[in-house]
């Protein structure tokens, strides 16, 4: 008998076949390309503005994108629960791949947001869509590798995706980051649609609208605090002042539609399990500490140790490695054991460790001691990753397990942007601290002086510039350990594993039936 889906309690299947891991690969691909495209276009971006012009709405080819990703994560999360996963995952990599080709295609910077925004409405559904399979096809037991394989695909994006987007542009265009996609992804569509059969199912609960848009509406304002606040709008300005109101008042609103809706996109109900709550906050606070240092490493990098663009990722391969190695070995220990707080509890004393580690860095630094702090603080990000995924999608039932996945996520996502927000703010006015009114100009155009650029500064300027850089990422680094601090004492909360929800209990589905008629 085939495994139903709409049943509580965590999945149980049996041990992966070739199908199943060719399925989950092909996931995971389609992950890969909603995180790559998030990060491919920076070492890209000066060859687009020389080709299409309009440098002032230059952020918005990356904001655009952010912003509906995250804003129809949790949607497409809830649409997989109610009506099939296979069926809606297909749909969101199918708009996934029309943005990118109209994205190739774009003839103005207009149209290039424009169309980053519709690729950003499919990509919400990437990584929501590949957790939601793995939790559903696969037993807890099994799950590590799999979420292994899912969590290390952020490492790769964050270190691959500049290297990537530098070597296509400078050999066959800027316009190959969107057509990269296509192949790699109609491979994953194509995959998918032959090899995974689920049994059908549909929900004649109306779609919850109002949830939906208000979800939508909390996590765009929400962002566009964290992408304007002090940059192009003062802190008290009124927009920014009027985007915190919005988020405030239509998360009130929020949650009293979803508690009389048939069928919330959020239900509230899945935060009474303490653990799912707690694996949310250190999601957030681990998110943030991540993004924050993963935007600020390169720069030091480049300025202080003299890296290239290209070096500078390679410098940070001590981080990729140690969250993937974490991810690759130890995960499959906590989906075995089920010790989520031992693990939690040491991935936040290593995360904490590793950012402090990190902040002590200086101009006379040399390039090996940061790869040893890089892979302190990349075991930590692995270990908490994994355990807040494998957390909130053992703490709730199957017909909730798109919308767990979804909102860990998000929270991670959200928890980035208010870390790189907050970093920056830091890093920014030590810049114009240490150059005084002289460098101004030079601090504000840190992600635009290259390694080689600073060599053409006059002396004292470069080494003025240099310091200021150093003691900027000293304490940025600085400040996002007390959330890193914050995060490690949230861990203390979870527990060794959720009790499973009160349901009926699942029934196994045959290895075979990942490929068999639904």
């Amino acid at each position: 008998m085939a495994h139903d889906p709409t049943a509580g309690g965590a999945a149980v299947a049996a041990p992966p076949n070739r199908r199943l891991f060719a399925v989950m690969t092909a996931a995971v691909v389609a992950m890969l390309l909603a995180a790559l495209d998030s990060l491919i276009l920076g070492t890209a971006m000066p060859t687009i503005v020389g080709e299409l012009g309009g440098l002032e709405h230059l952020s918005w080819v990356a904001s655009a994108y952010m912003l509906a990703t995250a804003a129809t994560t949790p949607i497409w999360g809830k649409l997989g629960d109610m009506y099939g996963r296979k069926g809606v995952f297909l749909a969101s990599i199918g708009l996934f791949l029309a943005g990118s080709m109209v994205s190739g295609l774009a003839q103005s910077m207009g149209q290039l947001i424009g169309f980053r925004v519709l690729q950003g409405l499919g990509s919400g559904g990437l990584m929501v869509g590949a957790l939601s399979l793995i939790g559903e096809l696969v037993t807890p037991r099994e799950r590590g590798k799999f979420q292994a394989m899912s969590s290390a695909v952020m490492g790769v994006a964050m270190v691959g995706g500049p290297l990537v987007g530098g070597f296509l542009t400078d050999h066959l265009g800027w316009r190959y980051c969107f057509y990269l996609n296509v192949p790699l992804g109609l491979a994953a569509f194509a995959t998918i649609a032959v090899s995974l059969k689920l049994p059908k199912k549909r929900s004649q609960a109306p779609i919850d609208y109002l949830g939906a848009a208000l979800v939508a509406a909390v996590i765009t304002s929400l962002l566009l605090v964290t992408t304007w606040g002090g940059t192009q709008y003062d802190w008290t300005s009124p927009v920014i002042i009027g985007l915190i109101a919005v988020a405030v008042a239509g998360a009130f609103a929020l949650m009293a539609v979803e508690r009389r809706a048939v069928a919330p996109v959020l239900p509230l109900t899945i935060f009474r399990s303490a653990n799912f709550s707690w694996a949310n906050v250190v999601s957030f606070l681990f998110g943030f500490v991540m993004v924050a240092a993963m935007t600020f490493l390169p720069i030091y990098q480049q300025t202080v140790q003299g890296a290239s663009a290209s070096s500078a990722g390679l410098l940070m391969l001590p981080l990729l490695l140690g969250m993937v190695g974490t991810n690759t070995f130890v995960g499959q220990l906590i989906a075995k054991q089920g010790n989520f707080k031992l693990y939690a509890v040491v991935g936040g004393a290593l995360l904490l460790g590793g950012i402090l580690l990190l902040s002590t860095m200086d101009t006379g630094t040399g390039r090996l001691v940061p790869g040893i702090y890089m892979a302190v603080f990349g075991v930590g990000l692995g270990l908490l990753m994994q355990v807040t995924l494998s957390v909130a999608m053992e703490s709730v039932e199957m017909k909730d397990l798109g919308v767990a996945s979804s909102t860990v996520t998000l929270t991670r996502t959200i928890g980035g942007a208010f870390g790189v927000s907050l970093a920056g703010i830091i890093f920014n006015d030590r810049i114009s601290a240490g150059m005084g009114t002289e460098g101004g100009a030079t601090g504000g155009a840190v992600n635009r002086l290259s390694a080689e650029s600073l060599l053409k500064l006059p002396e004292p300027v470069r080494e003025a510039y240099e310091k200021a850089v150093a003691e900027g990422t000293h304490w940025a680094f600085l400040t996002v350990s007390a959330v890193a601090a914050a995060a490690l004492a949230a861990s203390w909360f979870i527990k060794a594993r959720p009790k499973p929800p009160v349901a009926a209990p699942p029934v196994a589905a045959p290895a075979d039936q990942v490929g068999a008629a639904g």
